[in-house]
């Protein structure tokens, strides 16, 4: 990679454009990745793997997630014939943590420090390691935190002085029927919690099936207030409030 131009990159390319942006993005830069999680994440897969087999994949396990979602990664891994790269927490912090506060603190103190062990870490380790990054977020998944989400933009959260990080949203103004939309329309694989009336998932504990009309969020960390609804792998994305 050069050294890359983000104004001229979003002058280039329109934010509803979500092929084009993430088939430049991989033109950009060769040490680039996808963050594969849940349904959106698999689109991109499937975008990005239409454009270069050579796709980098990674995903993170908990080690909380349910039986279904196991299930669901080596089906990706298959489907597209890809590798995908799972990331683990670090054991020796995760046996002090889980040996001083349980298993279930979260419940009691809120997530955030679970999620620090489990996925923020391992993400950290792992971004450090690459130019950029591919997310499937989407402005409508949690309301006031990330109803400001650019399309591709430079990580604020991970990035340093000596290694600028960038991060690429390509489907940030998509609404969950477009992804659904093109899941149906591109036979792409999903989650089969889906079906059971799961629309955000995460850990097992900290994810709950959602009632009609109920947002997707409400099925996540459902004991706390909407505003702490994120785990700290997009905190770049938080929109300060009065209170902080």
């Amino acid at each position: 990679m050069s050294t890359f131009d983000l104004t001229s990159f979003v002058a280039n390319n329109t934010e509803d454009a979500a092929q084009k942006i993430i088939h430049n993005a991989m033109k950009e830069f060769d040490n680039i990745a996808i963050s594969f999680s849940g349904a959106e994440d698999v689109v991109l897969i499937d975008m990005a793997v239409k454009a270069n087999k050579n796709v980098k994949v990674f995903s993170l396990d908990t080690g909380r997630l349910h039986a279904e979602t196991y299930r669901f990664i080596e089906q990706v891994r298959k489907h597209y014939k890809i590798d995908i790269d799972i990331l683990s927490p670090n054991s020796e912090a995760l046996e002090n943590f889980t040996r001083e506060k349980g298993l279930f603190s979260f419940f009691e103190d809120g997530h955030k420090e679970c999620c620090g062990i489990r996925k923020v870490q391992p993400l950290k380790r792992k971004l450090a390691t690459l130019d950029a990054w591919i997310t499937g977020q989407r402005k409508d998944q949690s309301p006031g935190t990330r109803n400001v989400l650019a399309f591709a933009e430079l990580d604020s959260a991970f990035s340093s002085e000596e290694k600028p990080l960038y991060k690429f949203n390509p489907l940030a103004n998509w609404s969950s029927e477009d992804v659904w939309n093109y899941i149906k329309m591109f036979d792409v694989p999903y989650n089969e919690l889906h079906a059971k009336g799961f629309v955000s998932i995460g850990c097992e504990p900290c994810t709950r099936a959602v009632l009609p009309n109920q947002h997707e969020r409400e099925g996540r960390w459902w004991w706390e207030e909407s505003e702490h609804k994120e785990c700290g792998l997009h905190i770049g994305n938080l929109i300060p409030t009065a209170q902080q």
